[in-house]
């Protein structure tokens, strides 16, 4: 077993926890606090691939002894004794997604102890949690740790608005919080039918015991846990109906805080997506069932991004139209398609990361986030501007920026897997959103500087352009070289498209 692997998870629990330790004491907040962000990325960059079982427990596939007796442990078809298999997994896509993860929480967290004059111990707290919940969630082969992990994030998503002393952040968190009350007991009560039909929360033998037959494939119970599976997956994405309190959470986090909720709301996306893929891909409408959610999260999204005057509402709902690209990838199922979906998803957290904080700028800066009370503050931040106006043409994707590989891989595969038509929505959806931001980008930037808006501060914390750099950097080098990043999730890829477990 790989010790390192656990520490993923552990790390940053005891790096919030002595942080909050240091609460008021503002010198100390920051040192630590940039110290402690360091071992994030870097953590899954020392571990090597391979499984960590708690207790010493493996899987009954993984197991030979247990496999090789395994009928003594059927009885009607069900496992007559509860396996404690909790296993976290991590191979090449889990250390790029962690590594990645790792990446935004790092500049999130140095942003925020620069940009806020009195740093806090609490919010550094939320952030470091938040991580460790959303790496669990994705090492994790555990279904039912999923969700405990999956609950912990949504905590740490409601403590990062409530501790941003944003007007109306009480009343947003207390929303997100009453819809997760109803979808998250959804999602446990489809893990409960899981457990109650195949005898385990472990995905892999979960699966192991609907490919050897000990589980009728067909039962309506399973039918019945996908679909409530798939509502929490919504809930958690912040997908369609749940896109609008989503994006009204992103409103009311600090910029740094939105980019890791973000980074949650993606992670999750493509955790669960898995989960579904995985267990669920034998039935006929699951394919279906991930393109249209998809299609309808990418028409909504930037739909309802094209009528914003809030800067960071607009960027919200721009993101929730950039997870329909990458459902699409899932839903095309073939192994080109989940690719492309999953090198899409970690363009997205970054260039999403990188236009909050971008425009957060401007928040710190004015106290303005409406985009109709803005302008002309391209002559006093040119740089901050060009940083964002290229996280704009990358989301858009423009070559030769990552976006536009990932997106380009994703009308191919929409092609080579016979529909055609996805990808000309895929094309023109790009358009709709790159002139979305050139709109937003105009108001703010280009246009005359309204008479009645107040420069509180003309300084910007050098953390914060730096965090900017770094973040376009890694966009570029995506963009010049993808084949170095879809390495990393092909295997992943092949496997899902394979129906292998």
């Amino acid at each position: 077993m790989n010790l390192l692997i656990p520490l993923m998870v552990i790390v940053p629990i005891l790096c919030a926890l002595f942080l909050n330790l240091l609460h008021k004491k503002d010198r100390a907040i920051k040192a630590v606090t940039v110290i402690l962000a360091l071992a994030l990325p870097a953590l899954p960059l020392l571990a090597n691939y391979g499984f960590h079982y708690f207790g010493g427990y493996e899987p009954l596939l993984q197991n030979p002894t247990l496999s090789s007796n395994l009928p003594s442990f059927i009885t009607g078809g069900v496992l007559s004794t509860f396996h404690p298999a909790i296993t976290y997994s991590f191979q090449s896509a889990q250390q790029l997604f962690v590594f990645i993860l790792g990446l935004v929480g790092l500049l999130a967290l140095f942003t925020s102890v620069y940009e806020t004059r009195r740093p806090s111990g609490v919010y550094a707290y939320m952030l470091f949690m938040g991580i460790a919940a959303m790496t669990a969630i994705l090492l994790t082969d555990d279904i039912f740790n999923l969700y405990v992990f999956f609950e912990i994030a949504a905590l740490a998503t409601v403590g990062i608005v409530l501790v941003s002393n944003i007007k109306g952040n009480y009343e947003t968190a207390l929303k997100y919080m009453i819809l997760g009350s109803v979808a998250a007991p959804l999602l446990l009560l489809g893990i409960a039918l899981l457990l109650g039909v195949t005898g385990n929360v472990n995905i892999t033998d979960i699966i192991y015991s609907l490919k050897t037959g000990m589980v009728d494939p067909q039962n309506p119970v399973l039918l019945m846990a996908c679909g409530l599976i798939v509502f929490g997956w919504l809930y958690g994405s912040g997908l369609p109906p749940f896109h609008t309190i989503k994006s009204a959470i992103y409103s009311k986090a600090l910029p740094s805080g939105s980019a890791m909720i973000q980074a949650f709301s993606v992670f999750t996306f493509i955790a669960l997506g898995i989960v579904i893929l995985r267990i669920f891909s034998y039935l006929p409408l699951s394919q279906w069932v991930l393109l249209g959610v998809s299609l309808l999260a990418m028409i909504l999204g930037i739909t309802m991004a094209i009528v914003q005057t809030d800067i960071k509402r607009m960027i919200g709902f721009l993101a929730v139209g950039e997870l329909g690209y990458i459902g699409i990838g899932l839903g095309l199922g073939t192994a080109f398609g989940i690719t492309a979906g999953l090198f899409q998803a970690v363009n997205e957290v970054m260039i999403t990361a990188l236009l909050f904080i971008g425009f957060g700028v401007v928040l710190y800066q004015t106290g303005v986030s409406d985009t109709r009370k803005l302008g002309g503050l391209m002559v006093r931040n040119p740089g901050v501007a060009l940083l964002v106006l290229l996280g704009g043409f990358a989301m858009a994707g423009v070559p030769p920026l990552n976006a536009f590989q990932s997106k380009l891989m994703l009308i191919q595969a929409s092609i080579d897997a016979g529909f055609p038509e996805l990808g000309v929505i895929m094309i023109l959806l790009s358009i709709v959103t790159f002139m979305t931001f050139m709109k937003a980008f105009h108001t703010v930037y280009l246009r005359p500087k309204p008479a009645d808006l107040e420069i509180k501060t003309e300084s910007i914390p050098k953390a914060t352009v730096l965090s900017l750099v770094v973040l376009l950097v890694v966009c570029i080098i995506f963009g010049l070289f993808p084949q170095y990043v879809t390495s990393y999730l092909q295997p992943l890829a092949t496997s899902l498209a394979g129906g292998v477990a």
